[in-house]
């Protein structure tokens, strides 16, 4: 789903000798940047209970493109629907963000930890570390450090096969027989490599904190999730035990017939993708495992991921529609429309089904989104090609100083632009960021046709220590990029045409999403417009179980509160 651009993997230098996870839960593993802080201002908050709620399951709902506009529009003009009837018996914050960079993997990990990037150090799916090793290496004492972390299909011991190498025979319609525990699933040979221990870093073991799942997990409550790839194992928290049942068909998988690509090429394919999401949590309220043939407890937190409004918002064109908005960027286009009755659809099964189960008075249902989408005006597209922009920047780089390697070692580029360098300094940086905001870069529109843009399509440049300012994280820390580029509004850094919207950037487009909370208790509509942040669902997850809030270490370190009225 990413257009991540791997130019080179040059040695960086190592700012630290501690590389992964929270000290707490993995001293063996402690990151080099701790006591980092929220970027987005969050207050401290101290002593939080986790008193007067009476639910016994959480069910969280994450769509991926859902914005807080998308949600209002649909419920005005579906009053009777599944997703109307959430807002109608629930608390609606209106004005939710979610973390920078709004990519899925620090969004889906922010709802779940209660932290921000900087706090959890998660940046993005494909991110680069300077202090570790190359996936594969062997030679521990002999190798440069620098590595992609790559926690994407990448990661997957069969990137091809919607069971990701599990070697289930007649897939698709054996999906749900899947593994529940799908970090078995991860090739270790792709995977970055600890220095100190020569051994592979698995997703969990790279999270810096603790899981609402680890904490449910240790108060004796059985967990689920499902999601997109293998790689979401990170979900199980350090400790690698979180998640009793964690379904991950890959999506980026080739798709069955009559479907040609990945899942994601087709938003018909997008949807039955879903559609295997969808009957696993069925198949949990019904007291099973996602397989459906196993006996188990509901989940006191369960739940699911949802990509067909993505695809929908990103695809120029699918099953004979056109993707995206119309002009203007307010109402959805017929694909999209037709993808958020799919989500609708699949929400009012979850209500039914709980209320056919006795479990609808217990539950608490909450729905969100991982990131949003950007533009939703077609009109405003600038497509640019980032790989152009890189390579006259290591040209710049190279003519100035002679016999130096590419400066950029690896980047990652949707909506946003993060740039991790091959020489780690502020006077390097500071060069990257004088070449990007003088550069002009040609791109396209929406129809094709030709459009350049001044600053490389850069509205704000971070560079170096800026950067770690930014995020809040210390200078010493291995992980967050030497650049941090905010993309001008409608700006999407891809070579082709294959796509008319991107997220991962810190526009509102991309942050606003809806975020609503709908218990028993909850007999009438409620709207609180303060400002709030999708980290927050974790706090709120725990106080509606009658956990702590203060169990989890991203609270500790940000002060994240509970959702106000919760």
């Amino acid at each position: 789903m990413k257009t991540a651009k791997k130019t080179g993997l040059a040695a960086a230098a190592v700012l630290g000798a501690v590389l992964m996870g929270g000290s707490a839960i993995a001293p063996a593993l402690a990151d080099d940047a701790q006591g980092t802080h929220n970027p987005q201002g969050q207050n401290s908050q101290q002593g939080q209970g986790g008193k007067g709620e009476t639910a016994k399951h959480v069910l969280l709902l994450s769509v991926d493109g859902l914005h807080q506009k998308d949600l209002d529009t649909y419920v005005k003009n579906h009053p009777t629907s599944a997703l109307a009837s959430l807002v109608n018996h629930g608390t609606s914050y209106t004005n939710a963000q979610t973390p920078v960079p709004s990519d899925s993997f620090p969004g889906m990990v922010g709802q779940l930890t209660g932290g921000n990037p900087g706090t959890t150090g998660i940046y993005y799916d494909d991110t680069y570390n300077r202090a570790l090793l190359p996936a594969g290496t062997t030679d521990c004492k002999n190798t440069a450090p620098g590595a992609e972390v790559a926690f994407t299909e990448a990661a997957d011991k069969d990137q091809t096969a919607l069971d990701a190498g599990q070697g289930l025979s007649g897939l698709p319609s054996s999906i749900l027989s899947m593994t529940g525990q799908p970090g078995s699933l991860l090739n270790p040979a792709a995977l970055p490599v600890d220095p100190a221990s020569c051994k592979p870093v698995y997703p969990h073991q790279y999270l810096k904190v603790n899981t609402v799942f680890e904490v449910a997990k240790s108060a004796g409550l059985t967990t689920a999730w499902s999601d997109k790839h293998p790689a979401y194992e990170i979900l199980n928290g350090p400790s690698g035990k979180g998640i009793d049942d964690l379904f991950t068909p890959e999506i980026n998988s080739n798709a069955a017939a009559p479907f040609t690509g990945d899942w994601t090429k087709d938003n018909a394919a997008t949807q039955q993708y879903d559609g295997y999401k969808v009957q696993a949590v069925l198949n949990e309220i019904a007291g099973k495992d996602h397989s459906g043939t196993i006996a188990a407890a509901v989940p006191a937190i369960f739940g699911m991921n949802f990509q067909s409004v993505s695809t929908a918002q990103k695809l120029p064109t699918s099953d004979g529609l056109t993707g995206g908005y119309l002009p203007g960027g307010t109402v959805p286009g017929p694909l999209l429309a037709k993808a958020l009755d799919f989500v609708d659809a699949s929400v009012g099964k979850f209500e039914a089904a709980l209320a056919a189960s006795g479990q609808a008075k217990d539950t608490t249902v909450i729905l969100s989104a991982k990131h949003g989408q950007s533009p939703m005006d077609p009109t405003a597209l600038t497509r640019v090609p980032d790989g152009t922009i890189i390579d006259g920047l290591n040209a710049a780089w190279k003519a100035a100083h002679p016999g130096t390697a590419d400066l950029v070692a690896f980047s990652t580029d949707d909506d946003i632009m993060q740039l991790w360098l091959s020489d780690h300094s502020q006077a390097a940086a500071q060069f990257a960021k004088d070449y990007l905001a003088s550069h002009t870069a040609a791109g396209n529109d929406i129809n094709g046709a030709a459009k350049t843009v001044t600053s490389s399509g850069l509205d704000k440049i971070y560079a170096g220590s800026e950067v770690a300012g930014y995020f809040g994280t210390q200078a010493s820390d291995s992980r967050y990029p030497d650049i941090l580029g905010i993309a001008q509004a409608g700006v999407v850094y891809t070579g082709g045409k294959s796509k008319i919207a991107e997220h991962g950037g810190a526009g509102a487009e991309d942050r606003d999403v809806p975020l609503v909370v709908s218990g028993a208790n909850d007999e009438h509509a409620r709207t609180v417009g303060a400002a709030v942040e999708t980290t927050q669902i974790a706090p709120t997850i725990l106080k509606t179980l009658g956990l702590d809030p203060n169990k989890l270490q991203a609270v500790q370190i940000e002060g994240t509160k509970v959702l106000p009225g919760r």
